[in-house]
């Protein structure tokens, strides 16, 4: 989905510290207490990370979606990758699902609906939420419009898909 604007918030791995740690404040204030994160790739695994040593979680799982395939552009649905997790592991368990950003909430919306006849409550984190998401999430760190820069996916990568090493 593109943006209205050209603005661009622009995250450092400084203020993503930050911003972890105050999300992980204010789970941890409300009184959740989940048994297992499950993290969104590639995104929320950053989050997920932080977010499981900051609430002493250490059930931490991951689910592949692929959604975006550029700046703005996107499948027409979310899909899951293999491996998919197998719901058994999640079992009457209070599952925290964390991603980086709801945009238009539908790989939250896909992962929630996956989780919820099986779990025992289900909850969401991002440090994003747009206005225009599916996914009213439970916890979030800033709400924005704006396209974001991650500091993770805002350089290009280092290799390319034919695993020769680009220039620096």
């Amino acid at each position: 989905m593109a943006d209205a604007t050209d603005v661009r918030e622009n995250l450092t791995y400084e203020r993503f510290g930050v911003a972890v740690r105050e999300l992980a404040h204010t789970i941890a204030e409300d009184g959740y207490r989940p048994d297992m994160v499950l993290s969104i790739a590639r995104g929320g695994v950053f989050v997920a990370g932080g977010l499981a040593y900051a609430l002493d979680c250490k059930n931490l799982h991951l689910v592949n979606v692929e959604f975006y395939t550029g700046v703005g552009t996107t499948l027409d649905m979310p899909v899951m990758l293999a491996p998919v997790p197998n719901l058994i592991d999640f079992s009457e368990k209070k599952v925290l699902i964390t991603d980086d950003v709801a945009d238009t909430g539908k790989t939250l919306k896909l992962v929630r609906d996956f989780c919820l006849d099986t779990v025992a409550e289900v909850r969401s984190a991002v440090i994003y939420e747009k206005s225009h998401s599916l996914v009213k999430c439970e916890y979030v760190w800033k709400r924005t419009d704006d396209w974001i820069n991650f500091p993770w996916s805002v350089d290009k990568p280092v290799v390319g898909r034919d695993g020769q090493v680009l220039d620096a």
